[in-house]
């Protein structure tokens, strides 16, 4: 590659760490992307199958399961085989990672904030519940999340395909995030910056401050409730939620709600190892062991399993 502005590859540097450290690293990522599909794959499987849980709650949650597996899956097989050796990836492709891994994390925010309004009206308004919440209409709004943000992200991914890089063409990151791509263009980034700037402004903090306002309504009426058994569910079933929502919205508002892009690679890095690798498995964990149904509803599955391989032998 030449020191123009025709270029045609990056250079993935990921982790400037030890071989062994690396091999490492290779099969725990390996071993959490594994679960990562299984344990989202499971919860689709178990909502589809267990009646009890046909409802917009949890429909919600499969759809998350869903966008899950693709979020993780747009960054996890470029970083796998980038812990053996520095990967190598054209500009297409290093643009086509970028505007899914940011239009499906979009859709993840915006789905987030969905499933806070979804709460929302069936703790605060129940009677008026299953009039305005059902199958349909989730299905529709997921859908309406999905086009919003995939529409959203592809301004800035055609402003960023316009720009010229300067050799030496290497991305010190794991994957084709902005931060190092602008860092190597030696265009007038400022534009793509205050781009960047405005649109994470306009994605996360909107659906953010939809479901800080949604639990603060949850939270008064679950106070106000006379029964204690009720408000035990009712803090059961929306603290799980709660904490997926402070461990994304927290992680994204400190890298991308920022009005400049100079901090430590470093940390760019393990918070975006949080992001891609980890967070895609916690996810699915906290609904499951916080949440009572679905705790029921994994044991009665398992029950029949037994009980079909028993009968089979």
């Amino acid at each position: 590659m030449n020191n123009d502005t025709d270029v045609i590859y990056f250079l993935l540097l990921g982790f400037t760490i030890r071989t062994e450290l690396r091999i490492f690293l290779f099969f725990m990522f390996m071993s959490i992307y594994i679960l990562t599909l299984t344990a989202n794959i499971s919860i689709i499987t178990l909502v589809k199958l267990d009646q009890h849980l046909h409802t917009p709650m949890y429909q919600l949650l499969s759809y998350l399961s869903f966008l899950e597996i693709f979020y993780t899956s747009s960054i996890v097989p470029t970083l796998l085989p980038n812990l053996l050796q520095n990967n190598i990836i054209s500009l297409p492709g290093c643009l086509a990672q970028a505007y899914f891994y940011f239009s499906l994390g979009t859709t993840e925010f915006f789905l987030l904030g969905l499933m806070a309004v979804d709460r929302y009206i069936a703790i605060c308004n129940p009677l008026r519940y299953t009039s305005i919440m059902n199958g349909t209409v989730c299905l529709q709004a997921t859908g309406a999340c999905w086009l919003v943000a995939f529409l959203a992200i592809f301004v800035p991914v055609i402003l960023l395909s316009k720009l010229y890089f300067c050799g030496p063409y290497i991305i010190n990151h794991f994957f084709c995030d902005v931060a190092p791509l602008l860092q190597l263009s030696c265009s007038d980034t400022r534009i793509m910056e205050n781009a960047v700037f405005i649109l994470a402004c306009f994605t996360i903090l909107p659906s953010f401050l939809v479901t800080i306002i949604s639990y603060v309504f949850i939270i008064v009426t679950i106070l106000r409730s006379p029964s204690k058994k009720g408000r035990q569910k009712a803090f059961s079933t929306c603290s799980s939620h709660l904490i997926v929502v402070v461990i994304l919205y927290g992680t994204a508002i400190f890298i991308y709600v920022r009005p400049a892009f100079a901090y430590p690679v470093a940390i760019n890095k393990f918070i975006g190892v949080f992001n891609t690798v980890l967070t895609p498995l916690l996810n699915p964990l906290i609904y499951c062991l916080r949440n009572k149904e679905m705790k029921v509803a994994i044991r009665k599955q398992f029950g029949r399993t037994i009980l079909r391989n028993n009968m089979a032998q």
